[in-house]
């Protein structure tokens, strides 16, 4: 599982796109966090990475289909799908593999960002960041990183065509991170149904982190919709 982990690290990052959406993602979160005067923070007044944290998601959400869309749709279109089955390794541990290798990139790009908090904390006169709710806020986004992750690799899995792969993973990690939000504001729902539709959403739960508060609900439901695609994923795996 773990040859399969790093192989995936070395395929992203044997090509130039791999560096490149890394540092396009830095750069939009550095450019609308200290530079666009509308979500800038440095005209806020106070000291607050919540622009950030609102903003991230929104990027991830084009970012890792850049970086799933590759791992099997790459094997179906060049044919080493077939030379990866006949090695000792089971479809769960190729899709784990490929699940811990491309979240290690996720992670990688998240770094980074850490100079943010440590800029604005640099910069605050009186009082600083809230640490609690930062470090939930970075767990809520690596924990959406990992959905969308699992998302990517089996949107993947259904197709040999990279950029059908991308769009669609990006369409299905939208669908499940704001489209539950949506549909809950339709005023059929006004009743009392829209919080529990709203529930259903990724948005619900990653905001919920966000507050500082690491509720079991939240992890329960971030993990069970990574073992739901991966189980997907590793059922498409075996048919072929």
């Amino acid at each position: 599982m773990w040859m399969i982990c790093k192989k995936e690290w070395q395929q992203f990052f044997s090509s130039l796109t791999g560096y490149i959406a890394l540092v396009v993602f830095l750069l939009l979160n550095g450019l609308f966090l200290f530079v666009f005067p509308d979500t800038s923070i440095l005209d806020f007044g106070y000291a607050s990475l919540g622009s950030f944290f609102n903003l991230a998601p929104w990027i991830l959400l084009f970012l890792v289909p850049t970086i799933t869309m590759r791992s099997l749709a790459d094997e179906y279109r060049a044919g080493t799908f077939e030379l990866l089955k006949t090695m000792p390794l089971t479809p769960s541990q190729i899709v784990w593999g490929k699940f811990y290798g491309a979240l290690l990139i996720v992670i990688t790009a998240l770094l980074p960002t850490i100079i943010y908090a440590i800029s604005v904390q640099q910069l605050s006169v009186t009082g600083g960041i809230d640490i609690g709710g930062t470090i939930g806020s970075y767990i809520g986004l690596i924990l959406l990183g990992a959905v969308f992750t699992a998302i990517g690799i089996c949107t993947s899995s259904f197709t040999n065509n990279t950029v059908v792969a991308f769009i669609a993973g990006a369409f299905v990690c939208f669908l499940l991170y704001n489209g539950f939000d949506a549909f809950s504001k339709l005023p059929v729902f006004k009743a009392g149904l829209d919080y529990y539709i709203e529930m259903l959403g990724i948005n619900f739960h990653y905001r919920s982190i966000s507050r500082g508060v690491v509720d079991s609900r939240d992890l329960i439901y971030f993990i069970g919709i990574i073992v739901l695609f991966l189980f997907i994923t590793q059922r498409n795996l075996s048919k072929r």
